[in-house]
């Protein structure tokens, strides 16, 4: 987290090569494969964050659009292959991500309610196995997209700033209720690797 002209160049281009780069590497040598053989399921991890600008998560967002559209993109090309593609876009999910991402402190982590990572899991799966090309995982991040959806990117830029403000909520979240994400976090160390505590 921000803005994009303080974060080391690397970091930048380390999301990039992880969202975009490895996603169409892999992408490309498990699709050929299945279309070979005339079946096959992909899921590809987007985010609400790809359906509108986020400052201070610039480049993350970015990629999520990215990969959203190349989903979206292959998914018809392979239509009549057997390979069924889908891209999940959860919401903000109790996960290390925050903390990673020096996040913890936003009104975002702190104040608002998480989706589980089984939930997000469990959505994804199931769209999956169906054949649907997208889904939006959770009521609340259904209603993000949609709104996301009607406003101009200008608009958009300003409600998700709101979001990475830092909260004044004394008894907010204070770590990830999720216990994978705690022993995670315990096993990595206090300090996320990303980017210097604040």
């Amino acid at each position: 987290m921000g803005k994009f002209i303080d974060i080391d160049l690397q970091r930048s281009l380390d999301i990039i090569q992880l969202n975009i780069s490895s996603l169409v590497a892999l992408t490309k040598y498990f699709a050929t494969d299945m279309a070979a053989r005339g079946e096959g399921h992909i899921l590809q991890l987007g985010s609400e964050a790809g359906k509108a600008p986020m400052p201070l998560l610039s480049v993350y967002a970015a990629t999520k659009a990215f990969v959203i559209s190349f989903s979206a993109a292959i998914s018809n090309e392979l239509e009549e292959s057997g390979v069924h593609v889908t891209v999940l876009l959860p919401g903000a999910a109790d996960t290390d991500f925050f903390h990673k991402a020096n996040m913890e402190h936003t009104k975002t982590y702190r104040e608002e309610s998480l989706q589980t990572p089984e939930e997000v899991a469990k959505d994804g799966y199931e769209a999956l196995m169906s054949g649907e090309s997208r889904v939006i995982s959770g009521g609340k991040t259904k209603m993000h997209v949609y709104m996301a959806n009607l406003m101009s990117d200008d608009a958009n830029a300003v409600n998700m700033r709101k979001l990475m403000e830092p909260s004044t909520k004394e008894d907010g979240r204070e770590h990830a209720d999720h216990g994978p994400s705690r022993k995670e976090r315990e096993a990595i160390g206090h300090a996320s690797g990303d980017l210097e505590e604040r």
